[in-house]
């Protein structure tokens, strides 16, 4: 009765057409008033002390490095890069997007942001070279999950915040599984291709590459300069953060030039509308989760689930089809705040590691970014490419699957997650 209850506040209050953030306060209170529980005090106290997190904060520092990234020229350096590296190759405008994706998720973090700058940049280039609007909007859109996976990662701390996991284990343990998401994309773009007609770009001189890679260079210290610093332990993921704004901002001030003063206001009002949005569901989130918890809901998913326990990869792909479904109708914060205190104690009985089952936990949930009808990402793009939801929708597909075929690859082959991990830990 509980988990009707649950469910059925939750998606009744979103089929009205109630932002997320409210849906879930209002799940809080039915689950209050179905337990007996109800105190305003109590409803008060647990959406302060959501927001009230330390390890949060790395989020609007984040979320502020993105928005100097894409204002300042450092995300237009790094396509560049990408140009002069891959450009010349058969298909490769799209080798170029996958590449950008790749160097720009361990920048900023957040996929609607990469999304979004690679799309003005390079969707236009590839129409123009004579690839399909649809198929070349789709490998954006794919190519922009990758950085919630690449540290830093706003969704890895949301879920370190959630689970207790180590926010920088899962940092570390993200880069190998990223990578692999973006040969993935190779793959799925090479298949693409095969058959087209289009003539690739110049090739570069290795003067002209030094000159891009010497250009960009300033941008390209900052992810050595959070992950050796992670590595080493002279900062923290929050403190990585705020290095990441304060860098940031310093090269497109007073290295490239390109982020003038009266640009500033703009710039810190656009991060902290978002960061805004982000912190309300997180707090919203953390209500219906100590009343989780109160309800035992775990236990009763636990039950549900016994027969798996004994097989945890049949239990991981069975947690992950959750993922999967619940992704196609829920963008990837509230999904995190949600099943995170459901699934921990499952993760936990079963003897699963914590920071394997959260990067395969991201990686799906970047997955549901670009999955139909609610896909984030998918809307991003297809505004910014000004192309109709419906061909984004097949122009992705081909990219959908093999993401979804390399998490399944995952989930088989553990090893793929642990053991690259350990070299970085």
């Amino acid at each position: 009765m509980t988990v009707a209850v649950f469910l059925g506040s939750l998606l009744g209050a979103m089929a009205l057409g109630m932002p997320i953030a409210f849906a879930l306060l209002i799940c809080g209170v039915a689950l209050m008033v179905h337990l007996d529980l109800f105190d305003a005090q109590i409803l008060a106290q647990n959406l302060i002390n959501g927001a009230d997190s330390f390890p949060l904060m790395a989020v609007p520092f984040f979320m502020l490095a993105g928005e100097i990234m894409n204002t300042g020229g450092l995300s237009k350096r790094i396509v560049h890069i990408a140009m002069a590296m891959v450009g010349h190759v058969r298909g490769g405008l799209g080798y170029v997007a996958i590449l950008a994706s790749c160097i720009l998720a361990s920048l900023s973090g957040s996929a609607v942001a990469d999304a979004a700058a690679l799309a003005a940049l390079l969707v236009p280039m590839m129409v123009r070279a004579g690839h399909d609007r649809s198929r070349s909007a789709g490998l954006i859109a794919a190519g922009g999950i990758i950085a919630p996976i690449i540290p830093p990662s706003i969704g890895f701390i949301i879920f370190g915040v959630a689970s207790g996991v180590s926010i920088s284990k899962l940092f570390m343990a993200g880069i190998f599984p990223g990578i692999m998401l973006g040969l993935s994309l190779v793959v799925a773009w090479w298949w693409v291709v095969r058959n087209e007609d289009v003539e690739p770009e110049p090739r570069k001189s290795a003067k002209e590459i030094l000159a891009a890679i010497a250009d960009g260079i300033w941008a390209l210290f900052l992810p050595v300069i959070i992950i050796v610093g992670l590595k080493l332990g002279v900062f923290t993921p929050t403190e990585a953060a705020v290095v990441a704004a304060v860098y940031s901002l310093f090269v497109a001030v007073f290295v490239y030039r390109e982020l003038k003063p009266k640009m500033l206001y703009q710039v810190f009002v656009s991060a902290a509308t978002t960061t805004a949005t982000v912190m309300f569901l997180v707090a919203a989130a953390m209500v219906s989760a100590w009343l989780i918890t109160v309800a035992d809901l775990p236990g009763q998913v636990i039950a549900l689930l016994e027969p798996f326990l004994e097989n945890p990869r049949m239990l991981m792909l069975m947690m992950m089809l959750l993922v999967v479904i619940v992704g196609t109708a829920m963008d990837m914060t509230p999904t995190i705040l949600i099943l995170t205190p459901v699934l921990m104690p499952l993760v936990k009985e079963a003897g699963i590691d914590p920071v394997y089952f959260g990067v395969l936990f991201i990686i799906n949930n970047a997955i549901g970014l670009i999955t139909p009808p609610v896909g984030t990402v998918l809307n991003v793009v297809a505004g910014v490419s000004k192309v109709s939801m419906n061909d984004v929708m097949r122009g992705v597909s081909p990219f959908l699957w093999a993401q979804l075929l390399l998490l399944g690859l995952l989930i088989a082959f553990p090893a793929l997650v642990t053991v690259p991990a350990s070299w970085f830990y």
